[in-house]
């Protein structure tokens, strides 16, 4: 009799003790797994990049590592400054040094946004109209006969400029019969030239980050001084700081922006290229007609 009391007595003893182990391990593990659910809620957060501007859904960042190509230049050779040219083809030739024209950017995969296949280039800008790209450091232009500001800067492969003093050339020049009779361009004054956003832009991978970029001559902005303010389809951005920023947040479709060079008091600081309107469009994919 007392061996089965001392049989059940013990069984008794295991069950119990097996019921604290397993209550025990179970809190542990709720435990461990509030803790993993509360690390991956953190991490899952994206921290804010220092720079970077949200509003009406858009957001700005900053475009931050790029290579820096800081002795990079690009020197005019022709057409001179204030030449006048027959009517037709016009010939551009620069000299470019330090860099490599057609080569992709090193960091271009990591950037995820719009890259030329063709490589790195010049821009060139004509009255501050939609910029060519060109992949020599000579090439033709059909031009209609008229007056011309012509901006040329070199590029990184997925189009953000070289913002180095040696990297642009800035020069006017005449082709044929002038078309408008109106005094010629200051080009000592200050400037502010549009390069990036440009037409369609379709499918993953140029559609999420769209690059805003534009480009300074003869001034330059800050905090207590002139700035850029960026007008992204309705919603105001002020640029205080002279870099490219990754566009996020657009809708598909036609998207506008209109980019203003201004003072501290948010005037408009005279001059014909310092206020631009444009537009570009995103597409997920292939628009049909």
């Amino acid at each position: 009799m007392k061996s089965s009391l001392s049989y059940i007595n013990t069984i008794f003893l295991v069950t119990l003790l097996l019921l604290v182990c397993s209550c025990g391990s179970g809190a542990t593990a709720e435990k461990d797994a509030s803790k993993a659910g509360q690390k991956s809620t953190a991490s899952s957060k994206k921290k804010a990049v220092p720079g970077s501007m949200s509003k009406g859904g858009i957001t700005l960042t900053p475009v931050a590592d790029s290579p820096d190509y800081s002795d990079a230049t690009l020197t005019l050779r022709g057409p001179s400054a204030s030449s006048e040219l027959a009517s037709g083809k016009t010939n551009f030739w620069y000299d470019v040094k330090n860099y490599e024209l057609g080569n992709q950017t090193p960091d271009a995969p990591q950037k995820s946004c719009a890259n030329s296949a063709k490589g790195q280039h010049i821009h060139l800008i004509l009255n501050n109209q939609p910029y060519s790209a060109y992949y020599t450091n000579k090439f033709s232009k059909e031009l209609p006969d008229n007056y011309y500001v012509a901006l040329a800067f070199i590029s990184r492969s997925y189009h953000e400029s070289i913002k180095n003093k040696g990297a642009y050339a800035l020069h006017d020049f005449t082709v044929g019969q002038k078309m408008s009779d109106g005094p010629q361009v200051d080009l000592k004054a200050e400037h502010l030239f549009y390069s990036r956003p440009k037409g369609k832009y379709i499918g993953a991978g140029n559609i999420e980050k769209v690059m805003l970029d534009f480009y300074l001559v003869n001034t330059e902005i800050g905090k207590n001084g002139n700035k850029v303010r960026a007008t992204i389809n309705g919603t105001a951005f002020t640029i205080d700081k002279w870099q490219p920023y990754m566009m996020e947040g657009l809708p598909m479709g036609t998207n506008k922006i209109k980019l203003e060079l201004i003072d501290s008091k948010g005037q408009a600081v005279e001059g014909p290229f310092n206020v631009v309107e444009r537009e570009f469009q995103l597409y997920k994919e292939e628009p049909i007609g």
